[in-house]
């Protein structure tokens, strides 16, 4: 089964990161996705821009709105995601504990529903 693993974090946290911490969390990541290709689950992976290059669109009675930037002011915010696929839900949690961004962030875990 296919597992959306969506990586929450405060955005703001890298810009005031030292470039070293900014350079080690990096390779982590690179080395996080290496694990993944390397057991063969990876279906998919990005790093997303900011919240601010966001577009929200709603359509009510016809008409359609549309909000640039980020919807709600949270503090974490989704900042990139993994599609694997994992046996069953215990494996998926595995893989997203192992993420990087569950250090300081949060990792939400949602099936992949087939259509």
């Amino acid at each position: 089964m296919q597992y959306l693993l969506m990586i929450h974090g405060e955005e703001g946290r890298l810009a005031t990161m030292p470039k070293a911490d900014v350079e080690k969390m990096m390779g982590a990541y690179g080395a996080y996705t290496k694990a993944l290709k390397d057991a063969g689950v990876l279906r998919a992976g990005e790093r997303l821009q900011a919240s601010t290059t966001a577009t929200v669109v709603r359509t009510k009675n016809g008409k359609t709105s549309v909000l640039n930037g980020p919807y709600a002011e949270v503090k974490e915010q989704l900042g990139g995601y993994y599609v694997i696929e994992a046996a069953d839900l215990d494996a998926a949690i595995g893989w997203a504990a192992r993420c990087p961004g569950a250090a300081d962030g949060a990792i939400e875990v949602r099936p992949i529903w087939p259509m």
